[in-house]
């Protein structure tokens, strides 16, 4: 393929992808996960503690639409809390997950 044919193609995936940037995606971050019987749901109460499958200081899922896209850790920006990303799921396994 020549240079210019090359600029051509991506300048058009350029401009695709610019249609897709105001879509609105959902953002979770996953401490950990446990399961529980019904008895002990209805048991839990204010004080309550549920011990999940990830321990302390392992990095936490962060997700976008329920798909897993990287690992990262809690950090506090003033008084709210943030996420820094870590190591990023390769693109191709995540589209394996969808």
């Amino acid at each position: 393929m020549a240079e210019e044919e090359q600029a051509e193609v991506k300048s058009e995936g350029i401009e695709n992808l610019k249609v897709l940037e105001n879509i609105d995606v959902e953002l979770t971050v996953e401490v950990g996960r446990t399961e529980i019987t019904i008895r002990d749901l209805l048991r839990l109460n204010e004080g309550s503690v549920v011990e999940l499958e990830r321990l302390a200081g392992d990095p936490l899922d962060i997700l976008i639409n329920n798909t897993k896209i990287a690992k990262g850790e809690v950090v506090m920006i003033g008084e709210r809390f943030g996420v820094r990303f870590g190591e990023i799921v390769d693109p191709e396994k995540r589209m394996e997950s969808l």
